[in-house]
């Protein structure tokens, strides 16, 4: 479950939105060990909002990850959304604000309805300032330091 805007919303994705998100963490595990941080699905909190998010895939220091806690954006390197039909705006355009309100460094969006790929940076007040794509599936996405690997997208 996880809210969004003061809503309830139970999360119940499909294997191949599951599929996906495994595809993009086969794709980073190679470099988590030298960034010192682990890949996965976990409470987001959005403090004095009526938000709380369970992103498909975030990047956290393994250090603040031990102690079982929600985290926030701002302590992430990358938050992953892979869009399903019936949550496909609220990534889209919900979460894309709010991640860049609190702070996310970089949010890609999977878009599986659209078939592109997104990469959001920058966060500014006004949302993020810096976006690369939509690119089609199959088409490269480089990710920026800390990361500095290019995803492929051609099985998404």
């Amino acid at each position: 479950m996880q809210v969004v805007e003061g809503l309830i919303e139970p999360l119940s994705p499909g294997w191949d939105h599951g599929r996906t998100a495994a595809k993009l963490r086969q794709q980073l595990t190679p470099v988590l060990p030298a960034l010192e941080c682990m890949a996965g699905s976990g409470d987001l909190d959005l403090a004095g909002s009526p938000n709380w998010f369970v992103p498909d895939l975030a990047v956290v220091p393994r250090e603040l990850a031990k102690d079982g806690g929600a985290l926030v954006p701002d302590q992430t390197l990358l938050i992953v959304e892979v869009t399903s039909t019936p949550n496909g705006d609220t990534d889209r355009i919900v979460k894309r604000r709010r991640y860049a309100e609190y702070g996310a460094p970089l949010y890609l969006l999977v878009d599986r309805q659209q078939r592109t790929c997104t990469l959001f940076s920058a966060p500014g007040d006004f949302g993020y300032t810096r976006v690369n794509g939509p690119h089609p599936f199959g088409t490269p996405l480089p990710l920026p330091a800390p990361f500095d690997l290019e995803l492929d997208t051609s099985e998404f």
